[in-house]
């Protein structure tokens, strides 16, 4: 007698967090196209509006994004006008970005856009099912693994 063989993406904790993040992530960049931005420019601008210039490595330990991966998302949001990055006066090493005044305006324009998705999904998913998905994603980033350590 033979069993059934394991159907190891069931089991994959990468794959079932990657399907998720494409979908909600398509869902979120569908939701903010109007304003002309992706959720993660989304998510960068709010992140600089609420804590101002920031070294683009302190960034991206925020975001949990690599460096590199980084640089490569700021280069529209610089080509548009919405940050500035430009070297540090106190490092020369280190590069500084700043929302602009148009970035916090384009923001700002994006934001209902934002709240009217995100209170979609909460509807749909279940607000304490969302605010609990959450917390338990930011355990996950608390499991001791250093996946951009140099």
């Amino acid at each position: 007698m033979s069993s059934a063989p394991t159907n190891r993406g069931d089991l994959c904790n990468n794959l079932a967090l990657r399907k998720a993040a494409r979908y909600l992530g398509a869902t979120y960049d569908k939701a903010l196209g109007p304003a002309g931005l992706r959720a993660t420019q989304f998510s960068i601008l709010q992140m600089l509006t609420a804590h101002g210039e920031v070294t683009i490595g302190s960034l991206a330990e925020m975001i949990a994004m690599d460096r590199t991966t980084l640089a490569s998302n700021l280069k529209p949001l610089a080509r548009e006008g919405l940050v500035t990055v430009e070297p540090s006066a106190a490092d020369r090493r280190a590069r500084i970005v700043t929302v602009t005044p148009e970035g916090i305006s384009r923001m700002n324009a994006a934001l209902p856009l934002w709240e009217a998705v995100q209170a979609r999904f909460e509807g749909s998913y279940g607000t304490d099912e969302a605010a609990r998905m959450r917390e338990a994603l930011k355990a996950v980033l608390r499991t001791g693994f250093e996946p951009w350590a140099e």
